[in-house]
């Protein structure tokens, strides 16, 4: 399955091919526009030449801040971001031999999914859910309980988060979703 969450084809094409490239548009998705987030990984592979954990973990830290600040930054925090990407690659290296692929292979059941993905830097319990969602929904990475363990975010047709976005339409129902979601809250503060 081709992924559109970008909205770009260069960078869609990135988040497919390379498991790595969605594990860091994830991890770049806060406080930033969802599409511009995933559109990350091919700015980093642009501009690094490789999204290979063992390169990215090991590169000069102020060289790469640099390279991720520079406009178009691959995020509103591009500097911050930068050591946020390098230290979850140094995670993947450390604990999974490079191999992003392994925090979700190996996990038995989709509470330890859940609990994998919390253990990457940047990954709080709800950042997790939504990207076990996302492989569940989109890339069939379905372990047992997946749904249980996502909570709302497996419902199908739910409109939640990244999960569900497939076209632009999808985007749109999204963004919808959050706007309301966030009405509320303001509204009950």
């Amino acid at each position: 399955m081709r992924l559109q969450i970008a909205q770009d084809s260069e960078a869609d094409e990135v988040l497919t091919s390379d498991p790595f490239a969605l594990t860091i548009g994830m991890l770049l998705d806060q406080q930033f526009p969802m599409e511009r987030a995933f559109a990350g990984p091919a700015k980093v592979l642009e501009r690094f030449g490789t999204l290979d954990p063992a390169r990215l973990a090991d590169a000069e830290p102020e060289s790469f801040a640099d390279l991720c600040a520079t406009p178009p930054a691959v995020h509103r925090y591009g500097r911050s971001m930068a050591g946020r990407i390098q230290a979850l690659a140094r995670v993947v290296v450390d604990e999974y031999a490079g191999d992003v692929t392994r925090v979700w292979t190996e996990a038995a059941d989709g509470a330890e999914l859940v609990r994998r993905l919390r253990g990457l830097p940047g990954f709080g319990e709800q950042k997790a859910k939504i990207f076990a969602a996302l492989l569940g929904k989109q890339l069939g990475i379905r372990p047992p309980g997946w749904e249980q363990a996502c909570g709302a975010y497996a419902e199908p047709g739910s409109f939640r988060s990244v999960a569900d976005v497939v076209d632009e339409e999808s985007l749109l129902k999204v963004r919808d979703f959050k706007k309301q979601a966030k009405a509320v809250a303001r509204a009950g503060a």
